[in-house]
């Protein structure tokens, strides 16, 4: 049966009453415990028809990040590139190949995700389909950020959630709050993140959640045509976290040579078009394009670069001269050891 407090929560979202801040840690405690899976779904679809509210995600991203496993790497300056899904574009793991070619743009990446929820591969998947072992601990995590530039850490190893979420979650069709929660809870605190949201009208929310939480320079982003990160076509609204203030933009696209860029139905898939993008084969392709503009936000906003005119030319040069793919390799080797 559903707890008195999921109840009560879910009559709350129907009633248009958002999460009290005081209310958050036990219902996330609930919604961890649950095994009813059609309560769980009577919670989310409650809350998604209500709306997700910045205090709501502050609240909870708050509560997971003081509750998880730490990374705890020498390094002081690296980022996180991480997409929350649900974008009605279903595009190959943008993220993770971009991560790739921001460590091989020599700007170290500690990047955080999980298998997929609302999306056709998420970035655990695609790395297994890479052939670097996703689920590895924190001493890992560490020691892979700190000798080569770049981690993965699979939020199941980090984060106490639970099975029965995630089943809900996939069997929803649409994305819910740990959509949003998620991005904000690096294991590693990253101090820098690009994080691409699904929904226009949260970037303010992540953006303002994102500063409450602490961070220094980072970007909320929303791409044109409902995508998840930076895009290559139209423009992208970008909110920047840094100084205590945030500030809002736009930036357009570089574009692609007139060329779309191809969707993905699987992991597999996925795997083949960040390959092909990772060793050169696919250059000057919109794959190639989208990979370089989201590498390049990544590499400035880290003081990589510049700017995002310098940002692009070493994501490109990145990848042009096999140091993004060597990058690959390298993480493939390191969590074998």
């Amino acid at each position: 049966m559903m707890s008195d407090l999921l109840h009560h929560q879910s009559e709350e979202f129907r009633r248009q009453i958002n999460l009290r801040p005081d209310d958050a840690a036990q219902f996330l405690d609930q919604l961890i415990k649950a095994t009813d899976e059609v309560s769980l779904r009577d919670v989310f679809i409650a809350w998604n028809e209500k709306g997700i509210d910045e205090d709501e995600i502050y609240s909870l991203a708050r509560i997971m990040r003081d509750r998880c496993v730490r990374v705890e790497p020498s390094r002081a300056t690296f980022v996180d590139i991480v997409g929350t899904g649900g974008s009605r574009q279903k595009t190959f793991n943008v993220s993770t190949a971009a991560a790739f070619v921001v460590a091989g743009a020599g700007v170290a990446v500690a990047k955080h995700g999980n298998k997929a929820a609302t999306s056709n591969s998420g970035s655990a998947d695609v790395l297994s389909e890479l052939g670097v072992e996703p689920a590895v601990d924190a001493s890992t995590a560490a020691r892979c950020l700190d000798e080569i530039g770049i981690c993965f850490m699979f939020a199941p190893n980090f984060h106490r959630l639970s099975p029965t979420l995630a089943k809900v979650r996939r069997g929803l069709g649409f994305p819910t709050i740990f959509n949003c929660i998620g991005p904000l809870c690096n294991p590693a605190n990253a101090p820098h993140s690009l994080i691409g949201v699904w929904d226009a009208a949260l970037v303010p929310k992540m953006a303002n959640a994102l500063s409450r939480l602490g961070a220094d320079r980072s970007w909320i982003v929303h791409g044109f045509g409902g995508l998840d990160e930076i895009s290559i076509h139209g423009a992208t609204v970008v909110n920047e976290i840094g100084d205590g203030q945030i500030r809002t933009f736009e930036i357009q696209g570089s574009g692609s040579n007139g060329h779309e860029v191809r969707r993905v139905d699987s992991a597999v898939e996925s795997a083949q078009l960040v390959r092909g993008v990772l060793n050169a084969s696919l250059a000057g392709s919109a794959e190639e394009a989208l990979v370089v503009e989201n590498a390049a936000a990544a590499i400035y906003i880290a003081g990589g670069s510049a700017d995002l005119d310098s940002g692009r030319e070493s994501a490109l040069e990145s990848v042009r001269s096999g140091n993004a793919a060597r990058k690959l390799k390298e993480l493939a080797e390191a969590v074998k050891r």
